[in-house]
């Protein structure tokens, strides 16, 4: 019995002394950590001392906040993006080739913004702005600033110094392609000039994207599209401007015109498709078609017809839309304008659309 009471005190003894090197040890971990944590913290005091407080931040000390955004004047465009509309404080790529709505999409989102009393700015360095055009858009064409700068260098100086001022909701450059080094417009035709202008956007892109993510501006550079030569798999497409664009853009939308809108034999308008390519702030890839009328823009009519009978909202029988035991018209054209005369329903038919879109998020 002795000998099992020794045994015993020598076992209780041992253990004893394991438990106190492992509260030893953990008390060592516990100070390294402590004093990592001081040098860390005296660290962060002495950044912060020299750039200023939130210089450096514990992302869990940073509240959630959502993202704010400036609507697309497209109902599917703005539920694709993920947030109801483009970001603010982002640099935005819109691109495609010709007559795709480019700048009728840069100029709705300018619309938009002016609604909610924002100021924006049109560089337009194509000089190819219509005012007439983008009044019947929506556009406050007396409230919109406008610049027709005579090289590359000068176009993104004035976006800099816009952006910098902290007071422009929407800055648009159309288009990237068109803004051309000083010194080629100065220089003889045929003289090369490779590469100059990637670097001219390089050099800018790099200096606004902090700016214009404090500033909470959207800066839209609009693009267009190029071959490449001597492709033989994938797309040759590609954009102008180098790839500091694609690589600086938080969303980048792929515009194309799918069909035509034909009114007998004449014209109308386009059925258009969007391609969300990047999206920083959503999951991207998703796609949206709405209609585009030849002097009216983005037509929030179609768009309602197209997702309300998608979501089995509006019933289309033979050639007659209804809704519910209303008749809206006979023929796209005449329940367009029935839409647009009756507020009342389309307020109605609207709401149901944008229920059925959070569902299927």
């Amino acid at each position: 019995m002795t000998k099992n009471k020794e045994e015993a005190k020598k076992v209780s003894k041992k253990s004893v002394k394991k438990e106190n090197k492992k509260i030893e040890k953990k008390t060592d971990a516990q100070l390294k950590k402590e004093t990592k944590i001081e040098d860390v913290q005296n660290t962060i005091d002495d950044i912060e001392t020299k750039f200023g407080e939130g210089a450096i931040i514990k992302l869990g000390d940073v509240k959630h906040v959502d993202v704010d955004v400036i609507p697309t004047g497209s109902i599917g465009l703005d539920y694709a993006l993920g947030i109801g509309g483009v970001p603010r404080g982002r640099v935005i790529e819109i691109y495609g080739p010709e007559s795709s709505g480019k700048t009728t999409l840069a100029l709705h989102i300018v619309a938009e913004a002016q609604k909610k009393g924002g100021i924006a700015a049109f560089v337009d360095a194509e000089h190819a702005l219509d005012p007439v055009y983008a009044k019947k858009i929506g556009v406050k064409t007396d409230d919109l600033l406008v610049s027709q700068p005579n090289s590359g260098e000068q176009a993104l100086d004035i976006v800099d110094a816009l952006v910098r001022s902290g007071k422009m909701d929407v800055i648009v450059v159309d288009s990237v392609a068109a803004l051309t080094p000083k010194d080629e417009i100065e220089g003889n035709m045929g003289d090369y000039h490779v590469g100059k202008q990637a670097r001219l956007m390089s050099q800018s892109l790099r200096k606004l994207t902090s700016i214009v993510a404090n500033s909470k501006t959207v800066v839209i550079f609009i693009n267009q599209i190029r071959m490449k030569i001597g492709v033989m798999f994938g797309s040759p497409e590609t954009t102008t401007g180098g790839n500091a664009l694609k690589f600086y853009s938080s969303v980048r939308l792929d515009t194309r015109r799918i069909a035509q809108i034909k009114k007998g034999d004449e014209v109308v308008g386009g059925r258009h498709r969007v391609k969300i390519v990047k999206n920083k702030v959503a999951p991207p890839f998703k796609m949206t078609e709405f209609d585009l009328i030849y002097n009216e823009g983005i037509s929030q009519e179609g768009e309602i017809i197209a997702l309300g009978e998608k979501y089995g909202i509006i019933e289309k029988k033979k050639a007659t839309y209804w809704y519910g035991d209303e008749k809206m018209g006979v023929g796209y054209d005449k329940t367009r304008m029935w839409l647009r005369e009756n507020t009342k329903h389309r307020n109605e038919i609207l709401k149901q659309i944008r229920k059925a879109l959070k569902e299927e998020e």
